[in-house]
Formats: structure tokens, sequence, C-alpha cells
């Protein structure tokens, strides 16, 4: 049998992995096994109970208030030790975490091959995402199978030296996750009955969706961000739903400068199925996070994103997504924009989602199957 190891260790990319590990596990004459750091242990794990994915490793290797030295440490001596008892003939990571980083770097270590989900995203600023950017090449630099999500990141890779013939263009696995909660949610509403107070308490009103955690963002760009909130917030027509990151730098922030804001529901992380519900339920996404930007459009919701730079440039061609940056300000602006022009909001609501048609897990398990083949 040939032996597929994927790893991971954050909520984003478990999310982004279960269909690929549903898919793969499909396929004969292969195994799959699956290798969690846990980078983000709680929100992981929720992850992990909604979509059944049971770990065949767990390095449990989340500590408060790690340094990225430490955890990068850390996470090449668990991950190198578990690769050289399993042996496994490819490793799968996904995106740009430092799990996904260093679960390369151990795999090339040892001559593994490595199979790159979501490939290819570039901001061409080394740091704006940080540390992400830079995890992302070293990934690239090691990969022997990019699978980019959209023809921009595929051409980015090429115009890196990246043979042609090892970047496969698949749509992301977002998509494939987003379809397959959303079913899921239809049937059996009680997944997400965490929002259902909040519904009912906003009723009537404008549901502006927010996430925040960039460390690009932290200090005066949170607060910026903060004080944006609080002047929408204050419209009679607009409410806030804002799950809160766990991270002090995001939270203290947030709990000092809204926490008395009646129109601002801050709530603790949500799990997967209250996310897509969320997303269902907004208006308009205000976000820093890259994964946002992808999902909200699929769901026809525009995202308004709190940086200056992205790696996923295609929603901003597209249409569906807007850079804003994190001046108190323009987020104002922005929103308000959307809020009061019906045009406007149609026009980002309404443009083409280029992330992808719910078909890409099986694309890429059937891209390993066949390399399998030729190996076995």
């Amino acid at each position: 049998m040939y032996k597929n190891m994927v790893i991971f260790g954050t909520r984003p990319e478990a999310i982004k992995l279960f269909p690929v590990i549903n898919a793969l596990k499909q396929q004969d004459k292969m195994s799959c096994e699956v290798l969690v750091t846990a980078q983000h242990r709680e929100m992981l794990d929720q992850v992990l109970h909604i979509t059944r994915i049971t770990p065949d490793h767990d390095l449990n290797i989340m500590q408060p208030g790690q340094s990225l030295d430490a955890l990068t440490g850390r996470l090449l001596e668990g991950i190198g030790r578990i690769l050289d008892s399993a042996k496994p003939d490819r490793v799968l990571v996904q995106g740009d975490t430092a799990t996904a980083m260093v679960g390369a770097l151990a795999a090339y270590y040892r001559q593994i091959p490595v199979s790159h989900v979501e490939a290819g995203l570039r901001s061409y600023d080394i740091y704006r995402p940080w540390p992400e950017e830079v995890n992302r090449k070293i990934i690239g630099s090691i990969a022997d199978q990019h699978f980019a999500p959209t023809q921009v990141s595929a051409s980015a890779l090429k115009a890196e030296a990246v043979p042609d013939d090892n970047v496969f263009v698949t749509g992301n696995t977002v998509i494939d996750a987003l379809y397959w909660i959303t079913d899921r949610i239809s049937h059996r509403p009680e997944l997400a009955a965490s929002l259902t107070s909040l519904e009912a308490r906003f009723k009537g009103k404008k549901i502006i969706g927010i996430t925040t955690h960039r460390r690009e963002n932290f200090g005066e760009g949170m607060e910026n961000i903060a004080l944006a909130i609080k002047a929408i917030a204050a419209r009679d027509d607009v409410a806030c739903i804002f799950p809160v990151h766990l991270n002090p730098n995001v939270r203290t922030v947030m709990e000092r400068m809204l926490g008395t804001e009646p129109n601002v529901a801050m709530i603790e992380p949500l799990d997967y199925p209250s996310f897509a519900r969320l997303l269902s339920i907004s208006h308009i996404m205000l976000t820093d996070s890259g994964g946002v930007q992808e999902e909200a459009p699929a769901l026809g919701k525009p995202v308004l994103v709190m940086r200056d730079t992205t790696e996923r440039p295609e929603g901003v061609t597209a249409g569906t997504a807007k850079l804003i940056g994190t001046d108190k300000n323009r987020i104002i602006s922005e929103i308000f924009t959307l809020l009061d022009d019906d045009n406007a909001y149609s026009a980002m609501a309404r443009a083409h989602n280029p992330f992808g048609d719910g078909k890409a897990s099986q694309r890429i398990a059937e891209i390993i199957w066949n390399v399998s083949r030729q190996k076995t």
C-alpha cells in the first residue's frame, strides 16, 4: 500500500484538509495516516469532532505564549520522530502555517516527496502576511506536487521556475469543505444552534461578521479596527457579530474598547458549523483572514479585507473582495458604502467566486493516486 501522511495543526488547515483526507481514503491501494501537531488545540479539535477525523498521531504541541523559535524547534523534532517511525511514501501539507512549513522541511530531510495543497499564493511582501508568506515560499521550494487553487497561483509558481508538470490547478478545498458543512447544517440545523439567540436578538438588522487575528495588525492596527467597529455599531440598522480570537493581542484590545457596545456581540471562537452559519447570515464580512476571502464569496457575501496586501488577489480582481487596510476612517467609509449603496453591494455580492467548484479534493486524490501507481 502506498502510504500518504497528512500533516496539519490549526483549524483552517483541518477545514481545508478533511475533504482531501476523505478523498484519499476512497482511493484503492492507498492508505492515509493523519498527524496533527495541535498548534491550535481547541479550535482544531472542534473540526476533528464535526468531521469525524481521528488522528493517527497527535503531538499536542501548543503552549501559551510560545515564540516562533520554540514552536519551530518542537515541531521539527516531533514531526521528524513520527516520520521516522511511520515511513510514509508521501507527505501532504496545506497553506502557510508553521506546521506546514516544518512538516515539509522534516519530509525533505528524509527525502520524502511533499504535496502542497493551496500552493502558489503570493503577496510578494515577506512581512505581510508574516510569517506566512515565507512559510509558503519555503514549502514551494520543497514540494514536488503543487496543488494551486487558481490559474493566478499556478502562474506565480511557474514564474518561480517550478516545472509545469509539477503544478496542478485544482480549485481550493475550502469550497469543498464549505459546501459539505452547509449541506450538513441544512439537514441538521442544531449543528449551528449556538447563534440562534443572537439571530433573534439582532433580527431586522444587517449583520457585519468580523474576524481579525493577523500578527501584522497587532497594536495600533487592532486599536484602529476596534474604533471602526465601535463607529459602525453605532448605527441603528447594524449589528456586529465578532468571534474574538484567543490571542491576547486581539482579545485584550477588543474587550477593553468594545466590551460595553450593545450592538457588538463579542463571542468565543465559533466551531466550524456555527462559523459557516455566521457567513450565511452576515450582510458583509469584515476580516483580515485569508480563508474568509475564499469562503464568503461562495455564499454571495462581500468581503472587506483589513490588510494592505493579499496572497489571494483573485478575489480583488473578480470584485468579491476589497483591500481596505486598517485605517479607521477607511474601514468605516467602505462599510457604510456597502450598507447604503445597493449597486455597490450587488456588484460585490454577485461577482463570480474564482476559488473553486467543490471538487478540488477529488482532483488532488486522483493526481496522487496516479503517481502512486507509477511507484508501486
